[in-house]
């Protein structure tokens, strides 16, 4: 506006216009008004296992394949990729380039192979402690929010709990000063019981400690009510897949009726796609269950 136009302008005239302004300036963005997704979908790495080991691809390569191919904006790390590369830091700095690089966020690190953090022998299980603590600060580095950890121990249920708790409680307060959360699959032995699993975390009783749901590792345990056990302590989910049916549909669980228990439980965080089928080629694994995933999440949005 000329200053001849503001000199014309009455004060009340002056004091309107700028009110008019002041509140344009002040309306939310629409675009920022748009409903939150219901759930947010991430890949897990474990699903190109077998491209991984056959250098198909390599680790690096992740972030670009994950957005690029699926227009995934998340992804899931497994350590046994990467199982020298904890404390490289030139390595690391070179991952969150490539992720920054796609705009994609690196969730977490699933750590295995990296000692019993129950394990009977309190030397082991100290070492076990220990030997997690670079995954800690690699997470750390990598932006991530957590790393995930087995519960692998020996003797009775009881026994078992308590060995566990002790080191997986050490291992969340290493971790607590760098922001990462431990959290525990149930990934086969005793683990793969949702109440054991649960008092666990009870046990642990730290901020730190959680669970990762994974819809395929129950075995003996029903898949419904672990995953219900597990999602009151849950800061992630693993959506695993293993085959489909000519209408989309997971063939092996029922995925709404487990989403149906993940979104009941509160959780609108990420969904961790993690094929681990045979029939199917992992990238088609890996579409199929992106697609079911994003039908279910539009059916419930809509119901």
């Amino acid at each position: 506006m000329s200053q001849l136009g503001l000199n014309s302008l009455t004060r009340r005239e002056f004091l309107a216009t700028t009110a008019a302004v002041s509140a344009m300036s002040v309306l939310p963005d629409p675009l920022a008004l748009r409903r939150a997704p219901l759930f947010r979908i991430s890949l897990a790495q474990w699903s190109f296992h077998r491209a991984l080991r056959s250098k198909e691809f390599d680790h690096l390569d992740f972030a670009k394949v994950a957005r690029r191919d699926f227009g995934i904006e998340a992804i899931e790390y497994v350590n046994v990729f990467f199982k020298d590369k904890a404390q490289d830091a030139a390595y690391l700095a070179e991952m969150n380039r490539r992720a920054a690089g796609e705009g994609v966020y690196q969730h977490l690190i699933m750590c295995d192979a990296e000692g019993s953090l129950g394990d009977a022998d309190p030397a082991k299980r100290t070492r076990a402690v220990e030997n997690h603590r670079p995954w800690v600060a690699a997470a750390k580095t990598l932006g991530c929010a957590s790393i995930r950890v087995n519960a692998e121990s020996a003797g009775g249920p009881e026994e078992q709990q308590k060995l566990t708790a002790d080191g997986l409680r050490r291992l969340c307060e290493a971790a607590d000063p760098f922001g990462i959360n431990v959290i525990v699959e149930n990934h086969g032995g005793i683990s793969s019981h949702g109440d054991w699993l649960a008092g666990l975390i009870r046990r642990v009783n730290h901020p730190r400690a959680g669970t990762l749901p994974d819809f395929g590792n129950f075995y003996e345990y029903d898949r419904y009510q672990g995953t219900a056990d597990l999602m009151p302590f849950a800061k992630a989910v693993s959506a695993k897949s293993h085959d489909f049916d000519a209408a989309g549909n997971e063939t092996t669980k029922d995925y709404r009726r487990l989403m149906k228990i993940v979104l009941d439980a509160g959780f609108h965080g990420w969904i961790g796609i993690e094929y681990e089928g045979e029939r199917l080629p992992e990238r088609d694994g890996v579409r199929a269950t992106l697609r079911l995933l994003e039908t279910v999440r539009t059916e419930f949005e809509k119901a």
